[in-house]
Formats: structure tokens, C-alpha cells, sequence
């Protein structure tokens, strides 16, 4: 507006005189100005370190926890001031699994199941697919149900069984459940197979499967496969199944396992929750 018109034009429509108008711009800024102008800085800071997938909730939450006193609704609307927005989700589709095959299949123990308090009472399990240059890569992934942590993941340009196996392998090396861990999964071949089945009775393993075309069972995994296809798969395009394989260790490893705020675990990175849940066992 200024640079329509005088000042001396709006001094006079707003009833107050130049030189109070001039004073009042050279006016240090107030606290609460420049406490938003620190907050904007800090928050633009966290959004690009999150990779920009950060929304108003984690972004508060992040700032709460270096004891900034900021709401949700305030973060969002200084991101609205920045431009900042984080990826949006795809609705979820689940896609039903072919059980056309002669294996045992699991009764859905799950379904019954109490939430896990401990780790390692609970994993489940399932696979996806990334397209790259040289084709499609498989990706097999086991979580812990208590903590949201990926334990095990694998990735092949193929679906036989020894891609779910290295997945397991991986999550067993790593955590060495007790026995009577309860190991969900879909009605896939990979996961009825002789061999995954012998794999889950070496650590006296109980097995769960989903219900005939129900994805929703396997929600956990399914929600996770969607949430590293919108942040970080989808934001790439892989000549070579290597690039699609670093760029899946980058984001589990670096990103989700140790720092990605998770909202079924009060919006602390599996790392951090396990950490507490350790600390207030002892």
C-alpha cells in the first residue's frame, strides 16, 4: 500500500502524524516479534533436516522438545508463512495377497492378541516393490510391533523365499527374540513356505497370518511401506537396483529407525522409545 500512495496520504486517513508514523517503524521490533523470528528460523531449520516430510505435529513436537513454547496451530501457521508443507500421504489401497497355494496357513493369532508392551513379543512382516531402471526390486521388511522399529529388511530382484528368510535372518541376528515371539505375516507362498516356516520354529517362533484379503490385519507394515514410498522413494527415480537398495538403507537406517518422530510411540523415533523402555525396565 505504501507504494501507492503518499505517507502523508495514509498518515492522514489513519489519524496519526508523520513523524509518530516514522518513529513507530524505526521502533526496535517487540519480543514477541522477535521470538517468532527466532521460531521461524528454527522451524525452516528442522523442516529441511526432516527432509521436508515433517507436518505441524512432529514439527511442534520437535520444537517442544528444545523447550520452545509453541502450539501446533502457531507451527502451522508460521509454516504457512515460509511455504512450507510437508508430502502428503497417498490414500491407503491394500493390496490382497495371492494364497493360491498348497502350504499350512497360519490361524491370525494377532487378531487376538493384546498390544506389546516389550520388544520382541511381536514382530510382523511383509514385502513390497520399488521400480528402477533395471527393473522391478523386491523389498522385505520385519518390524517390531512395541516399538515401530524396522529390525530386519532385505532387498532382491526376485520374490523366493530366500528374500524373506535374509529379512528374518537379518531381525534375528540383530535382536535374538526368546521363544514364544509371535511372528504376523500375509497368506503369501514365501511366508507358508517349508523353509520360512523351519526358519520360525529354529527360534521357537509362533506364526500368524493375516485373514483371507485382508491387508488391514498387516496394518503396521502396510502404513510403513507408505510412508517411506511418499518421503523418500518417491522423490527418486533409481537407474540400478544398488541405488534403489542405498537409498532404502539411507532412509531405515539414518532417518526412520533413529530420528523420525512416530506418533504410535508418543512421537519418538523407535530408537528412542526402545532406549526409554530399556531405562525404565532397569
Amino acid at each position: 500500500m505504501a507504494t501507492d500512495y503518499f505517507i502523508s496520504e495514509l498518515c492522514e486517513v489513519l489519524g496519526v502524524s508523520r513523524s509518530g508514523y516514522y518513529a513507530w517503524q524505526q521502533r526496535p521490533a517487540g519480543l514477541r516479534a522477535r521470538e517468532n523470528g527466532l521460531l521461524r528460523s528454527r522451524l525452516g531449520e528442522l523442516f529441511r533436516v526432516n527432509h521436508g516430510v515433517y507436518g505441524s505435529p512432529r514439527l511442534a513436537m520437535s520444537l517442544r522438545k528444545e523447550g520452545w513454547r509453541c502450539s501446533r496451530n502457531r507451527v502451522a501457521r508460521h509454516m504457512r508463512v515460509l511455504g512450507l508443507q510437508a508430502r502428503q500421504k497417498r490414500a491407503f489401497r491394500p493390496k490382497t495377497t495371492d494364497s493360491g497355494h498348497p502350504h499350512p496357513i497360519a490361524p491370525n493369532r494377532l487378531k487376538e492378541a493384546a498390544r506389546p508392551q516389550a520388544l520382541n513379543q511381536v514382530w510382523v512382516s511383509d514385502i513390497t516393490y520399488i521400480a528402477t531402471g533395471q527393473g522391478w526390486v523386491y523389498l522385505a521388511g520385519v518390524m517390531d510391533l512395541c516399538s515401530r522399529k524396522i529390525v530386519g529388511w532385505a532387498c532382491a530382484n526376485h520374490l523366493k523365499t530366500t528374500l524373506v528368510q535374509a529379512a528374518l535372518r537379518q531381525a534375528i541376528a540383530s535382536r535374538r527374540p526368546a521363544a514364544g515371539l509371535l511372528h504376523h505375516s500375509d497368506r503369501g507362498v514365501q511366508y507358508a513356505s517349508q523353509d520360512y516356516r523351519a526358519e520360525l520354529r529354529k527360534i521357537k517362533s509362533l506364526p500368524s497370518m493375516s485373514a483371507a484379503g485382508n491387508c488391514y490385519d498387516n496394518a503396521a507394515m502396510e502404513s510403513f511401506w507408505s510412508t517411506l514410498k511418499t518421503e523418500w522413494l518417491h522423490q527418486q527415480n533409481f537407474r540400478t537396483q544398488r541405488e534403489a537398495e542405498l537409498a532404502v538403507f539411507d532412509y531405515i537406517e539414518t532417518f526412520y529407525n533413529p530420528r523420525r518422530l512416530h506418533s504410535a510411540v508418543g512421537y519418538q523415533s523407535p530408537v528412542d522409545f526402545e532406549l526409554e523402555l530399556s531405562n525404565a525396565r532397569v
